[in-house]
């Protein structure tokens, strides 16, 4: 069995990772509860990067980092890599996210996603990203999920990412798209790892 240190401390990440990953010959390693790079990133790939590397080379071993966030299209793409720190709370984060769009008719958004794969001495071998688009609603609705799920709206779903239960989030979001190619790329290359 393979051992990958997934490079986060996100216990809702961690939830939804290790789902996908249960049909997979792969054991999920968690960092440190003290692993917290500076994520100084001017994108979503940087600052996957700055954790995978972090945690290769503090664990020893080949390390799984995601950056993501919400890229709201009105607002120029904000709050994107700022996401998890737009506002100090979850629920002001999402306050402030409906705040920013009144009046607004554009409410298109999409949620980002990307992974980073580095080996055991934190060189880069594989990334990947997922996209999910949709639309920022005016109150939220739904009670799964975390961050944004309850005003992300998907139009072919009829629903917020937080009415959706988790193997219905793990078909369409931007994480599970970007994990489901970072584990054919793992398979792929089952051998060389």
């Amino acid at each position: 069995m393979k051992r990958i240190v997934l490079a986060t401390q996100n216990k809702n990440k961690l939830i939804e990772m290790q789902a996908i990953f249960k049909h997979f010959d792969i054991q999920i390693i968690n960092p440190p509860s003290d692993f917290d790079p500076i994520e100084d990133g001017k994108t979503f790939f940087d600052n996957s990067l700055i954790k995978a590397k972090a945690a290769s080379r503090l664990m020893g071993l080949p390390a799984l980092a995601d950056d993501s966030g919400l890229q709201i299209e009105a607002l120029g793409g904000a709050p994107g890599v700022h996401s998890a720190r737009w506002a100090q709370t979850n629920a002001e984060r999402i306050q402030k996210a409906i705040d920013s769009l009144k009046g607004q008719d554009n409410r298109n958004a999409q949620f980002v996603c990307c992974m980073t794969l580095t080996d055991s001495k934190g060189e880069l071998l594989y990334t990947s990203e997922g996209i999910c688009k949709g639309i920022i609603l005016k109150e939220q609705k739904g009670t799964n999920g975390f961050g944004y799920d309850p005003i992300f709206f998907i139009p072919e779903l009829g629903k917020t990412m937080a009415e959706l239960n988790l193997d219905e989030k793990n078909k369409i979001s931007h994480r599970s798209i970007a994990l489901k190619q970072m584990i054919e790329f793992l398979n792929s290359q089952r051998e060389n790892l």
